[in-house]
């Protein structure tokens, strides 16, 4: 354990990228984990939080499962198009470039100045990766983004659905104006989800609220001309691959949930969109 540690100083969204962090960390500590990243944990015991406030909440698991389907798109995108760009929105503290680096790949982890200010804690900007403490919102990057080579890959995991609507539909029009022909991969929750999220096991005791709300993820295509949805998942639907590589008793668990929440589990959805153009 650290002599000391570092006492995070986050707005009530930025608070939220504690729970995928804490998530791989419990991951990587089991004997069968589902995840591997070590990185993971010595930021948990450096940082002055108390992350026992997670403990033994179910939706642990789930976002350790979008991190890893976020992985396998990635991946998808990588094997692709090898030397493309890679948009982490909302990075917190993130470590899929660590995971995924392929060497060729252009990166940016994007977030608002005090996630990044805690970020470069423990990370550092590279001749292929750099960070950009800046609102999704701001224009800016996507500027910055398009002054390099495409392809693009946006990957907004846990961010868009703290932004009101009319911001989020702002964000879509940014993307098509200054970045055509991207794909984005992003997670939309259903209206009834966003109205009991008080008594969600995790953000229920947290300040940050999910103030957009999607109840069918078809409806974002009429967002951004020649916008299309490739692929729509829950957490009962993931890809073949990626459910095999999971210990079995997860397997098992979440053939179980899926039965018993079944409501609960279609409300959350992972999407991947592409956007028409060049």
């Amino acid at each position: 354990m650290p002599e000391s540690k570092h006492k995070p100083e986050l707005g009530a969204v930025q608070e939220t990228l504690l729970i995928p962090l804490y998530g791989r960390a419990v991951q990587t500590r089991k004997r069968y984990g589902m995840i591997d990243d070590p990185q993971a944990v010595r930021m948990v015991e450096e940082i002055d939080y108390d992350f026992s406030r997670f403990d033994g909440a179910k939706s642990l698991l789930g976002a350790t499962l979008r991190t890893l389907l976020f992985d396998v798109w990635a991946k998808d995108f990588l094997r692709q198009h090898p030397a493309g760009t890679v948009v982490e929105i909302g990075t917190g503290l993130n470590t899929r470039f660590e995971r995924l680096d392929n060497g060729s790949v252009r990166w940016f982890d994007l977030d608002l100045p005090d996630a990044i200010e805690l970020r470069r804690r423990y990370f550092a900007d590279t001749d292929r990766r750099r960070m950009l403490p800046v609102s999704v919102t701001d224009p800016s990057w996507a500027d910055t983004v398009a002054a390099g080579p495409g392809p693009y890959l946006l990957l907004a995991e846990a961010v868009l659905i703290y932004l009101p609507e009319d911001e989020v539909k702002s964000v879509f029009r940014l993307i098509a104006e200054r970045l055509p022909g991207s794909t984005l991969a992003l997670e939309t929750s259903a209206p009834w989800m966003v109205e009991h999220q008080d008594q969600h096991d995790v953000l229920g005791d947290m300040e940050a609220r999910i103030r957009w709300s999607c109840a069918d993820p078809r409806d974002m295509e009429g967002w951004a001309p020649d916008l299309r949805l490739v692929e729509s998942r829950t957490l009962a639907r993931l890809p073949s691959g990626l459910r095999r590589s999971l210990p079995l008793h997860y397997r098992t668990m979440m053939r179980a949930v899926s039965t018993v929440r079944r409501r609960d589990i279609e409300a959350y959805r992972f999407n991947l969109l592409r956007f028409g153009g060049s």
